[in-house]
């Protein structure tokens, strides 16, 4: 669509906010759903947006906010017992080995997905697609 204003940002916050989160999550087992302020903080940032791609989580999202589309993809990669395990096989340094003897035991995790913006000059269509 012609004049629309597209922000394609990573979406992460300081680590002062991201990394409890991040942590918190781990030690729920994936039970604690963290950054469930990230698109309303992305829409602070670019108020004047019209689509706000962001990644980061990898969790799929896709909602308006304040007028705003907020989309974000997922991950091709995502943390669950089997890719756990296989990263533990490659010897990782001791820091994350611990983080992943915790991960490893995850019971709520994200499936993977790609999502996809088509734009036209009529309209926006974001659309998420499992893998």
């Amino acid at each position: 669509m012609e004049g629309q204003r597209i922000v394609v940002v990573h979406g992460h916050r300081s680590r002062w906010i991201e990394e409890p989160q991040t942590l918190l999550w781990t030690l729920s087992l994936g039970y604690f759903r963290p950054h469930g302020a990230l698109p309303r903080s992305l829409r602070r940032r670019f108020p004047n947006a019209d689509v706000i791609v962001y990644g980061h989580t990898h969790r799929a999202h896709m909602r308006k906010v304040e007028g705003a589309l907020l989309f974000n993809p997922g991950g091709v990669h995502q943390w669950n017992p089997t890719t756990t395990k296989r990263r533990l096989a490659q010897r990782p340094g001791w820091f994350e080995w611990c983080w992943l003897q915790v991960a490893r035991h995850l019971r709520r995790y994200e499936a993977p997905s790609v999502g996809v913006l088509e734009i036209d000059q009529d309209r926006i269509l974001p659309r998420i697609i499992g893998l």
